[in-house]
């Protein structure tokens, strides 16, 4: 009997190890994303790059397409890319919105740019920390926030027509809202996904490089929306 404690014990550590390190490298994958765009969307408004990209938006639109592209393709191959071409796209995604999200120094201050990302930073890991610790299931929640996100992107098309200052505020909380449940649903699917994989014997190699591609896309929308609404305008 005390044999068999001993071996499930030593399992579990073997286990809760493996998947801290899984998470360890989804984070580092989705931190080097995230610090790769701000950097690259830096350089572009402080060199001037900018106004060639707005003088001829044919850039603007292809780096958005291209994303799209890209993360349609990561999405639907991440069981069949090796990490070496996963990391590599989703460096090259992390690049192109840099150069998408460069125009957000030109509506904001630097300093409430700086203030909203700490602040999205810290909403973020507290998120992540309950997605991963939590032991409801929110399989439920998932389905609710995929609805939300629809209709935030119908609305964010209706607004373009209305312009209306009160139905922009409105979005704006309700994209907080969706992206902040999107950040624990990812986090405690990408976690349960991982040991369903590890307790099969399953090792997918560009499994690490998806998860940390939703990952930075709740991160990346969820500072938006918290910019648009905290954001101090130039």
């Amino acid at each position: 009997m005390e044999l068999n404690n001993s071996t499930s014990f030593v399992q579990e550590q073997q286990v809760t190890l493996a998947l801290q390190k899984y998470m360890t490298r989804v984070y580092t994958y989705m931190g080097l994303g995230v610090g790769l765009t701000a950097i690259i969307s830096y350089m572009i408004f402080f060199s001037g790059l900018i106004n060639i990209i707005f003088e001829n938006m044919a850039i603007f639109y292809v780096s958005i397409f291209a994303e799209l592209g890209l993360v349609w393709y990561l999405s639907s191959r991440a069981y069949e890319l090796s990490k070496g071409t996963a990391g590599a796209l989703f460096f090259l995604y992390a690049a192109l919105n840099g150069i998408t999200l460069s125009f957000v120094f030109m509506i904001y201050t630097m300093s409430s740019i700086g203030d909203v990302f700490v602040i999205s930073t810290v909403m973020f890991g507290a998120l992540a920390l309950y997605g991963y610790s939590t032991k409801r299931a929110l399989s439920g929640m998932g389905t609710f926030m995929f609805m939300g996100l629809i209709g935030l992107i119908v609305a964010t098309v209706i607004n373009i027509f209305l312009q209306s200052s009160a139905f922009h505020f409105a979005i704006s909380v309700i994209g907080v809202i969706v992206f902040a449940g999107l950040t624990v649903w990812d986090t405690k699917r990408i976690k349960e996904n991982y040991l369903e994989l590890y307790s099969n014997g399953t090792e997918v190699q560009g499994l690490a490089i998806n998860s940390a591609l939703s990952l930075y896309l709740d991160f990346i929308n969820l500072f938006l929306y918290l910019l648009r609404l905290f954001g101090s305008r130039k």
